[in-house]
């Protein structure tokens, strides 16, 4: 008895040992998805993390830096920046947040068509706070439809239509359904590019296959780039990135590199991805060209074409500039329906797009029109807007111009800039000693010293031997350029 007694708290003890153990178990990043820690995302990456922590340091001590506050230049994001909401939009989404309020709307200033309006949204939607269908709500379906059969002058369909959580989302559902995760499968992306695609191929364990942006011909797409980087590619290419404006560079693509593109993913049996939602930031040197009417006409001209292509837009640029609202759409057309089937069943698992954003596309692609009570405020608040963006974006272009060994394209569309910087060997050699690269060291002495956080080339892709950093004009203020025209001098006089 006294023996097995013994060997039984023998046995308990080891056991809560065991538990002891497991319990004091450490997950570390070892530990973790190694696709997870792989991606790399620059523009939420180390330049954005260190403006975050000035930030938090200027709140305690505000004379800690020689400036008095941070200017996050370094991603689209215009409310950030001052850029005021348009009046249209956010009545009819506070009407759907607050129904009672239309039956009160003539005393707080809100005209008739606004109420109308989210009405109808509200009928066709239920409550904002329920789940709607995977697809998105048909009426939004139906409204972008008919806004790009307009645009184009090609019918459209709301069955091609996809409503999505911000165009972010759009590409997730693609490149997850388009990559089979075995490491085998490549994507044709433009360098520079938005690090959104690399970031999300390497969660899908797939490989990026870059294609060169031709930078002395304003970023254009050079197709000898394009055959240099299919034949050259180890890997099985399932689709083409094209980004219209360019992201970082703003280029605009013309209708025949379109029509080109188009029919090279013909001949090697790929889908095209055209990210798309910088379309109604054009400047004067800029015009947009859609893929979807590029594709119709190839259609038009022969019934046998036919390319899978995904075109992408969202609320958070343009005119509208709703980053947070996570408004987002795409339209398939050419796809196999068996792809179209599993593309929906991700929609599906993520139960359904944010129901505010899908009525704010609603209300972007439906905007006021001349008649409507709202238009003249509408009309005035958007030319407004793009007004003073061109006028920022040209103050910087000028400024850029200014500045020894840079150089700029002039700006054609989206809300950036992307100069070339010709760096000092001194710099290269003191961002050797830091273990950083020479444009993340210029950039973190700009941010270090000027307040302005931008985004290196590096971040983005670039030619070897070539500097870089990407810019918003979203910033207010005449100093915004002055102040790295200033810094830049300052920084060659060091280090030459």
């Amino acid at each position: 008895m006294l023996r097995q007694g013994i060997k039984r708290a023998v046995v308990h003890a080891r056991a809560v040992q065991a538990v002891c153990k497991r319990t004091n178990m450490t997950i570390t990043k070892k530990d973790l998805n190694p696709q997870v820690v792989n991606a790399q995302y620059a523009v939420r990456g180390k330049l954005a993390v260190r403006a975050d922590e000035i930030k938090e340091q200027m709140r305690t001590n505000p004379s800690l830096f020689p400036f008095d506050k941070v200017i996050n230049a370094n991603i689209g994001n215009p409310q950030q920046l001052d850029q005021k909401p348009v009046t249209f939009y956010r009545q009819v989404l506070a009407m759907l947040q607050y129904p009672e309020l239309m039956d009160r709307a003539a005393d707080v200033g809100i005209p008739n068509d606004a109420v109308q309006r989210a009405r109808k949204l509200l009928d066709d939607i239920g409550s904002v706070g329920a789940y709607s269908s995977s697809q998105g709500v048909t009426t939004v379906r139906n409204s972008v439809a008919n806004f790009i059969q307009k645009r184009d002058g090609y019918a459209a369909s709301a069955s091609d239509i996809y409503l999505t959580t911000g165009a972010s989302n759009a590409v997730t559902f693609l490149l997850t359904t388009l990559a089979r995760g075995d490491g085998s499968d490549g994507f044709m992306i433009p360098i520079p590019q938005y690090p959104l695609y690399t970031a999300t191929l390497t969660l899908q364990n797939s490989n990026p296959v870059p294609y060169y942006l031709d930078e002395a011909k304003e970023w254009g797409t050079n197709m000898a780039a394009l055959n240099d980087a299919v034949e050259s590619s180890k890997h099985k290419l399932k689709a083409v990135v094209v980004i219209n404006p360019g992201n970082p560079t703003g280029a605009c693509l013309g209708v025949k590199e379109i029509k080109d593109i188009l029919l090279l993913a013909q001949k090697e049996g790929i889908a095209v991805i055209a990210d798309e939602v910088y379309q109604a930031n054009i400047f004067a040197s800029g015009q947009f060209h859609s893929f979807k009417k590029v594709w119709s006409i190839l259609k038009e001209e022969n019934p046998d074409f036919n390319v899978p292509l995904a075109s992408l837009h969202s609320t958070s640029k343009g005119k509208i500039g709703e980053c947070g609202q996570r408004g987002g759409y795409m339209e398939l057309v050419g796809f196999h329906e068996d792809v179209i089937e599993q593309i929906y069943k991700l929609c599906s698992i993520s139960l359904c797009p944010v129901v505010t954003g899908q009525a704010l596309i609603e209300c972007m692609v439906n905007p006021p029109v001349e008649g409507d009570e709202s238009y003249p405020l509408f009309n005035k608040e958007t030319n407004h807007i793009m007004d003073t963006l061109t006028q920022r974006a040209n103050r910087l272009y000028e400024a850029f111009k200014e500045m020894p060994k840079v150089s700029c394209e002039p700006p054609q569309g989206a809300m950036y800039l992307f100069p070339s910087i010709e760096l000092p060997a001194g710099a290269i050699a003191e961002a050797e000693r830091h273990n950083e690269q020479p444009d993340e060291f210029y950039c973190m002495k700009l941010l270090e010293q000027t307040g302005i956080c931008v985004i290196p080339g590096s971040g983005f892709g670039q030619k070897d031997g070539t500097y870089h950093f990407r810019t918003t004009f979203l910033a207010p203020g005449d100093d915004y350029g002055e102040k790295i025209v200033n810094f830049h001098k300052k920084f060659l006089a060091q280090y030459e």
